[in-house]
């Protein structure tokens, strides 16, 4: 007896794994695409996954719905580990009722987003579906305000990962919205609020799939996407990368490696990378690679707002945030796109704990009508919004120039940044020496003989007296004058002092930052 009910299990489990059945496995593979399962496997330690609500069924009735019932509905969802640590996981299933979302799938996702809040670990979740399931009306719209309340209140208590592997339409974008880190495969996958036929219908604009809402556009125009990748293993393949570089909750520390590159390296190259001309540009991207472990960077948003680089790397074998502004892109100035997603990696690393390591080269704000009439004043707030209310470790190194407002939102010591070091080609003042000397001296020069020998010569005094860190340096806003060749070595024995670093916020209920 007990043997019949074992082997009526066994069929059921058997019959919850086939999904939407062969043939929809088989379109879904010939849309070059993975099952829900498949994509598990892939993401998760081999044989460390475990299902839940295998067994579920929807409970719609209405619109024929009630003939297309399978085992487990539109998601699978279950724990696993990812490099030995356990995560929560969802996995939308497009070969049944194209993966759209059923009061029921709703509530299977709902019960691992609260099994990962109880037990403090990441929570994972694969989208490719169609949306809300509408034969069920307001019982499907009903479940993706319960998945949006959990994503709210695990902001800054365990990592969210959203993985775009299809459509993500409608409602279901602000799922991953709130999330910590998108990820999208490019071609394969799009998110939009309204799809290309509702666009031409009220806009009358042409437009496909990928070009409204593909990896490309939200990697590059809208930074929706802070990973596109091509291919689907690849993709979850960057998705274990990035959990190796973060803490399981807020409580915990970021995961340490055993460090393979030595502390004390220096880089006798370093000083040729930085132009001595400081209206010459360069790659901030060298200078990362010689003061990492091993060459190794994670970067977030590297297709987006290009002026400034964000990302993961690690300083002997301790996981840290790298902020800097790139000179070669828009001079490393800050505009409304830097800012925002300066301060959102900001705003990430703080709640996990994660340090922030500053390398500043920076002539100031984008200027323009653009971006005035954008909102610069409100998005450049964001950054000094977020630099300032971070309380994790925070050393920041002046590469080369920091002028004006720019200066003290870039990690500076007035934001509470805790070590701060500059080169000895870093320039620090209120703006560019030239500008400096055209508005502090402009009838001088006017009235001189010689206007343009006299505007060089006052431009060369200014320099020599304000563009140097020495000032600086010597009213303690810089706590050294560094070596660039030994900044790596610098800036570890900064944070090897920082580890045991506290520091706090007032108490109140939460902040207001400029949104």
């Amino acid at each position: 007896m007990v043997e019949d009910k074992l082997t009526e299990l066994g069929k059921l489990k058997e019959e919850a794994k086939l999904g939407g059945g062969k043939e929809r496995i088989e379109a879904q593979h010939d849309r070059g695409k993975l099952t829900a399962r498949e994509r598990l496997s892939l993401l998760l330690d081999e044989g460390s996954f475990e299902e839940l609500d295998a067994l579920v069924i929807h409970r719609g009735t209405e619109f024929g719905i009630e003939k297309q019932r399978f085992y487990g509905d539109a998601v699978v969802t279950g724990y696993g580990k990812i490099d030995g640590r356990v995560v929560l996981v969802f996995a939308q299933d497009f070969t049944v009722v194209g993966g759209s979302l059923s009061e029921a799938v709703a509530e299977k996702i709902v019960k691992v987003m609260n099994l990962a809040m109880k037990v403090g670990v990441p929570i994972i979740g694969i989208d490719d579906s169609g949306g809300a399931r509408i034969q069920e009306g307001v019982a499907s719209l009903k479940g993706y305000g319960d998945i949006f309340l959990r994503n709210v209140l695990a902001s800054g208590v365990i990592p969210q990962i959203s993985v775009i592997m299809g459509p993500c339409a409608g409602g279901a974008v602000y799922s991953p919205a709130i999330t910590d880190f998108v990820f999208m495969t490019e071609d394969t996958s799009q998110m939009y609020i309204t799809g290309p036929d509702v666009v031409r219908a009220v806009t009358g604009e042409e437009v496909t799939h990928q070009e409204l809402g593909g990896a490309k556009p939200h990697a590059e125009q809208s930074g929706v996407c802070h990973f596109a990748v091509a291919g689907e293993e690849a993709c979850l393949s960057e998705v274990r990368r990035l959990l190796s570089f973060l803490p399981l909750n807020n409580m915990e520390d970021p995961p340490c490696l055993e460090p393979e590159d030595d502390p004390a390296r220096t880089a006798d190259d370093m000083l040729d990378i930085v132009p001595a001309d400081p209206s010459q540009s360069y790659d901030i991207h060298e200078v990362i690679y010689r003061i990492i472990d091993n060459g190794d960077f994670m970067e977030v948003h590297s297709s987006w707002a290009q002026s400034i680089t964000v990302g993961f790397a690690r300083m002997n074998g301790w996981p840290v945030g790298i902020v800097a502004n790139n000179p070669e892109v828009l001079a490393g100035v800050l505009d409304i796109q830097s800012s925002r997603k300066g301060a959102r990696f900001v705003r990430f690393c703080d709640a996990f704990n994660i340090p922030i390591v500053t390398l500043t080269d920076i002539p100031g704000y984008l200027p323009g009508t653009g971006q005035e009439h954008g909102g610069i004043i409100t998005q450049g707030a964001k950054l000094i919004y977020a630099y300032a209310e971070a309380t994790v470790p925070k050393v920041t190194v002046i590469v080369r120039k920091a002028y004006g407002g720019a200066y003290i939102v870039m990690g500076s010591k007035h934001l509470r940044g805790d070590i701060n070091y500059a080169w000895p080609s870093a320039e620090i003042a209120v703006m560019g020496p030239d500008g400096a000397v055209n508005i502090i001296f402009s009838r001088e020069i006017k009235r001189a003989e010689k206007p343009e020998e006299k505007r060089q010569q006052l431009t060369e005094e200014y320099r020599a007296k304000f563009a140097n860190p020495y000032v600086t340096a010597s009213r303690g806003f810089i706590d050294d004058v560094i070596d660039p060749r030994q900044t790596r070595y610098q800036i570890i024995r900064a944070l090897e002092m920082l580890q045991n670093k506290t520091d706090s916020n007032p108490s109140k209920k939460h902040g207001n930052i400029p949104l």
